[in-house]
C-alpha cells in the first residue's frame, strides 16, 4: 500500500469506521505522533490516549492530498458540532506502515469551543 493510500485508510479507520483497533494494522509500533495538544511515542500510547477519549461525531472534507516518496499530506476541513477546522496531518511512511504524523491545526476555535470551570 503506497503512503497516501495507507493515509487514507488510518483516515478511515479513524473518522468512519471507528474500531481503533484496526490502527494496529497501519501504524509501526514505534510510531512517532505529534500535535498541537498531544505528543505519543509509540502505536500503543496513541491508540490508549484515542480510546480512552474516542472521537465522536468527528467528520473530515478532504481539501487536498498527495504523496511524495515515503511520505504524504492530507489536509481536510475537520468538523464537529459547532466547530470547523482546517487541519493538515503529515504521515511518514517506514515498512508499509506510518511511523510518524505530524498534525497541524489552529488551536483557538478549540479552547474558544472548550467552556470555562
Amino acid at each position: 500500500m503506497g503512503p497516501l493510500m495507507l493515509a487514507r485508510h488510518y483516515m478511515t479507520i479513524l473518522f468512519e469506521q471507528g474500531d481503533l483497533n484496526e490502527l494496529g494494522n497501519v501504524l509501526a509500533k514505534n510510531l512517532y505522533f505529534s500535535g498541537p495538544f498531544y505528543e505519543f511515542h509509540s502505536a500503543d500510547a496513541y491508540i490508549d490516549a484515542l480510546k480512552s477519549g474516542p472521537p465522536r461525531d468527528f467528520q473530515y472534507e478532504l481539501i487536498g492530498a498527495y504523496e511524495d516518496g515515503a511520505t504524504a499530506c492530507m489536509m481536510y476541513q475537520f468538523q464537529k458540532p459547532g466547530l470547523s477546522v482546517p487541519m493538515a496531518q503529515y504521515f511518514e511512511i517506514k515498512d508499509d506502515r506510518i511511523s510518524r504524523i505530524l498534525l497541524v491545526f489552529d488551536t483557538a476555535p478549540f479552547i474558544q469551543s472548550t467552556p470555562i470551570s
